[in-house]
Formats: C-alpha cells, sequence, structure tokens
C-alpha cells in the first residue's frame, strides 16, 4: 500500500521582506525548510493579503501553521477575523495547528483567553524559556528527554495576558507568562519563533528601528542576546515536525 502524500498550509500573516525574499526566496520557504519534509506537499495561503482556502478543501490538510505578523491579534481587521472564524472550524474538525506568535495569540483567543500588549513590555533576542515539567511527559514531541529550558528567538509586541481554561501551559519565562501551550492534541502554540534565525531577527530589528518604532539603545540589546548563545533549533524542529506529523499522541 503506497503511504498518500501528507499536506500542510501556512497561513502566512506577514508580507516578505526584501532579505528573506533575496536569501530565501520569501517565508514560505523559510517555514517548509523548518517544518517540512520530503515527500510532503506545502500550500501557501497569504491570509494577510485575503487569501484562504475553501472551506471544503480543509479536509485535503494534514496540518496547519499559522505565521508571525506585525499586526495584533485581538484586532478585528476583516481577514484576522477571518482568520478566527477559519480556525474555529479547524477546531470543531480537530486538525493539528501550529501557531507561532501572532498564530499563537489567535489560537488562544478564539478558544477564550485574553490577548493584549505584553505587560513586560516588548520582547526581542534569544529567550531561555522554561518547560513544565509535569505537563511534558517522556515519549511525547519532544523524545525521551524532555528539555528542563529551550533558547528560542523572542519578537513581539503583544501576548497571552490570560490563558483559556481548556489550555495546558508547556512553557513560561520571567518575560512572559504564557510561552506555549496545548490544547488536546491538536492546537500548539508558541510565543516564540522556531523558524527564526539571527540573520532574519536583526533585519527585523533594523527595520523596527528604521521605522522609528524602537529605540536604537533597545535594538542594541536585543542584538546582544545573540553574541554567544544560539536558539535550539533542532529540538524546536523534532517538537514541531513531531506534532505536526501526529507522531505522538500529545506532550
Amino acid at each position: 500500500m503506497v503511504n498518500e502524500q501528507k499536506r500542510f498550509a501556512l497561513f502566512l500573516a506577514t508580507g516578505d521582506s526584501t532579505l528573506v525574499k533575496k536569501t530565501y526566496g520569501g517565508y514560505f520557504n523559510v517555514f517548509v525548510s523548518t517544518f517540512g519534509e520530503e515527500g510532503e506537499k506545502w500550500d501557501l495561503f497569504r491570509v494577510i493579503d485575503g487569501e484562504f482556502p475553501e472551506d471544503k478543501d480543509l479536509d485535503k490538510y494534514d496540518g496547519f501553521v499559522i505565521s508571525g505578523s506585525l499586526h495584533d491579534a485581538f484586532g478585528d481587521d476583516d481577514w484576522i477575523v477571518k482568520l478566527c472564524s477559519l480556525c474555529q472550524k479547524l477546531d470543531d474538525m480537530k486538525k493539528k495547528v501550529l501557531g507561532i506568535c501572532f498564530g499563537h495569540q489567535i489560537l488562544c483567543r478564539i478558544k477564550g483567553g485574553k490577548v493584549g500588549r505584553a505587560s513586560r513590555g516588548v520582547d526581542m533576542g534569544l529567550r531561555t524559556i522554561t518547560m513544565v515539567q509535569d505537563a511534558v511527559k517522556p515519549g511525547g514531541y519532544f523524545g525521551t528527554e524532555i528539555p528542563k529550558s529551550l533558547a528560542i528567538i523572542k519578537c513581539h509586541q503583544d501576548e497571552v495576558l490570560e490563558l483559556p481554561e481548556s489550555a495546558t501551559l508547556l512553557a513560561y519565562s520571567d518575560k512572559c507568562n504564557v510561552e506555549m501551550c496545548i490544547f488536546g492534541d491538536h492546537f500548539l502554540c508558541i510565543q516564540g519563533h522556531p523558524e527564526y534565525n539571527k540573520e532574519i531577527l536583526f533585519e527585523i530589528i533594523d527595520r523596527v528601528v528604521n521605522m522609528k518604532l524602537m529605540e536604537q539603545d533597545y535594538a542594541d540589546k536585543a542584538k546582544a542576546t545573540m553574541e554567544n548563545a544560539e536558539p535550539e533549533r533542532e529540538k524546536w524542529q523534532t517538537l514541531c515536525k513531531n506534532f505536526l506529523k501526529g507522531r505522538s499522541e500529545q506532550v
């Protein structure tokens, strides 16, 4: 029997920067190279531009990824409201959805959580988040060895202020109370960016400074967090791939 080709969709909630276009051919390629595997089919929907799959096509997909965004997940732009409605359908269908940054906040929003401006301010740079050991079990998405903490690139001004009752908190930090959570076995939410590398982060920081949205002093501090450290990308890839491909029952 031939295995059917697995199919995934990326809901892109941000535009492609000049660097990302030039170096990677767009954010779509960044995501697929991070979470995709040989033999899979990945489709791109630029939800920020109003591109959405038809309801009748949702069942064709094994999983979905929602990217970060410069927009607020608590906003009421037409495309954000439509994305929330679509995610509610995916929730009813128990489809696997990986929400990153903005995507993490959108999933928490539709499940009844509260999203708003980050209570401790903008967070940019490399951060270490602490895993909730009781919530993560051996043999789950992380594999046999559960890390006590993980380094990840952060880049956000909003956060989940109140976790929905149906969520299980998986990780927190001194900067953000909800760094990662899961709903059942089908919504995995991560505040940081498993797909980012140093080059992408630095370009975003420079762009934000040029837009006069951040002081140079803060930008320098954010860049300094990556002078002698790297995000633990392989561990994040393992977690996200195992989740999306359904390689374990739960975390």
